[in-house]
């Protein structure tokens, strides 16, 4: 699973997922700050300009950014990198309120 695909597949009471509790963390819980902040920056874009259940990849998701936006093609391509990025665990930690996608290290 990717980021892109957890963001379409998460709800919490029936309800999409607030963007702003979505953090990306690694296997014991200790958020990863530097892609934290690129997903945070590109789901902020993604709730102002694209319909995130009328997409069925990550590519959408960059090809809406693309015609909706003035963003570079450099910005679009990190943006593409943390949507497509493996996780291999959700852990929602209800005390923090905070969703962890739980980063898949590259071997």
């Amino acid at each position: 699973m990717n980021v892109y695909h957890a963001l379409k597949m998460i709800q919490i009471e029936h309800q999409p997922l607030n963007h702003r509790q979505v953090v990306i963390t690694d296997e014991n819980g200790k958020p990863l700050s530097q892609l934290t902040d690129l997903l945070s920056d590109c789901l902020s874009k993604i709730d102002l300009f694209v319909d995130l259940a009328s997409t069925d990849t990550a590519s959408d998701v960059i090809d809406d950014l693309h015609l909706l936006t003035p963003l570079p093609n450099d910005v679009l391509d990190e943006y593409q990198k943390v949507l497509d990025q493996p996780i291999q665990a959700i852990n929602v930690a209800l005390h923090k309120a905070l969703v962890e996608l739980v980063y898949l290290p590259l071997m």
